[in-house]
């Protein structure tokens, strides 16, 4: 969780937080009682005890805009169970894979409902939607989603903290696709979505366009799927990356 994090304040790099881990220095409030730290000089220690107050306010204010700014994005996943009742679980479907290619449906999982947004019925809604969340949670988002919801809504800041389960996952050699590491995950689909793909995904577009109805809705549901399946993956990649920055200390959620 954040407060055990330094990772984020000038200067500090992953040696430096460990050895502060390993004097006992492991949380915010150890940091603001000690008088000292191992390698760091009085001078520079008084500079990050003051940058640490400012996190601590920062946090108790909720401003994931600090911490969006101040984590390098690898790090962003420290974050999550403080803000993960502001987080979205987002994943759209498009024509193709091309730029120029069309949104056909954003679903956004908000830890309780899922929420579906389709291109010529409500898709214009989801900017207003999304203010709402701190954070938000992707699979090949940063160059996949993000990117073309910032070509389709211009205004849309995005400046959320964001997880990039593709890259997280990744470092716990877990690579592929979305639904090749459910399936190493034990995390099985059933019924008529089994086997579904994003070709699927636009074939079934093609088909609603065609005037099925049924298509539609089961694109929704493959979407939807898709965005209730990262918060299981975010829960596992928090907890394994958490166990191998600090071995056999307690992770919480």
């Amino acid at each position: 969780m954040l407060e055990a994090s330094f990772i984020h304040l000038p200067a500090v790099g992953p040696r430096t937080e460990g050895r502060l881990w390993q004097a006992g220095i492991d949380n915010w409030q150890a940091a603001l009682d000690a008088d000292s730290a191992p390698g760091i000089s009085l001078c520079r220690w008084e500079t990050l005890q003051r940058e640490i107050r400012e996190s601590s306010l920062s946090l108790t204010l909720g401003e994931y805009r600090y911490f969006a700014r101040r984590l390098a994005r690898r790090y962003h996943w420290r974050a999550w169970p403080d803000f993960r009742h502001r987080t979205a679980y987002l994943d759209i479907e498009t024509t193709g894979l091309e730029q120029w290619s069309q949104i056909t449906v954003v679903g956004v999982y908000d830890g309780v409902h899922v929420h579906s947004f389709v291109h010529g019925d409500n898709l214009d809604q989801l900017p207003e939607f999304l203010e709402q969340f701190s954070m938000l949670v992707t699979f090949n988002g940063a160059t996949f989603d993000l990117p073309f919801l910032r070509r389709r809504f211009r205004e849309l800041p995005l400046d959320q903290l964001h997880i990039d389960l593709r890259y997280a996952l990744r470092e716990l050699g877990l690579r592929g696709g979305l639904k090749s590491i459910e399936q190493r995950l034990g995390l099985a689909r059933e019924g008529d979505l089994a086997g579904l793909d994003g070709f699927d995904a636009v074939r079934l577009w093609e088909e609603y366009c065609a005037g099925s109805e049924s298509a539609l809705d089961l694109l929704c549901r493959y979407n939807a799927a898709d965005v209730v399946s990262l918060e299981i993956l975010a829960e596992h990649a928090y907890r394994e990356l958490w166990r191998r920055c600090r071995g056999d200390c307690p992770v919480t959620v």
